[in-house]
């Protein structure tokens, strides 16, 4: 069997926290001034995240500190920009994703996601490895550029 056929399917894992939501560790809860999360499970080889987005909660542009994942929509919509193409002029694509849509991501993935409709939204993400970093970066006259690096379980 390759490599490739070994590798953790990232989406399958959050679709399958996603169909079992009684087994999830917190019930899921919406903050009003931040987005909520909390890692439901970790594992040797990838971790799984619960994350709440009442409307206009986002991330920044972000990456994942070269890990790669999925994450999967259990209830409402959410936005995602991803950058892409070189730094100094790179494009931003945006996909709308309702509830059941999923998306795998590599490890050079640069992305932002949004609540931009009116009702709540749930999500499940997968991380593979566990997350250690994560950069923040703002898209300027230049391209994109590094804001900061956020360190796991210091910033997080």
């Amino acid at each position: 069997m390759s490599a490739t056929a070994l590798r953790l399917d990232h989406l399958a894992v959050a679709r399958q926290f996603a169909n079992a939501p009684e087994g999830w560790v917190v019930p899921p809860r919406f903050d009003p001034v931040e987005r909520w999360y909390h890692r439901l499970a970790a594992a040797d080889d990838h971790e799984v995240w619960l994350l709440t987005w009442l409307p206009g909660q986002q991330t920044e542009l972000h990456d994942h500190g070269g890990s790669a994942g999925a994450f999967h929509v259990f209830s409402g919509t959410l936005t995602e920009d991803t950058v892409g193409g070189p730094a100094e002029s790179p494009r931003v694509v945006t996909r709308d994703l309702g509830e059941g849509a999923g998306r795998r991501f590599g490890t050079h993935h640069v992305h932002r996601i949004v609540n931009r409709g009116t009702d709540p939204a749930i999500s499940i993400h997968v991380y593979g490895p566990a997350l250690t970093t994560m950069t923040k970066y703002r898209l300027g006259p230049a391209g994109l550029q590094v804001l900061t690096v956020d360190k796991a379980g210091s910033q997080w």
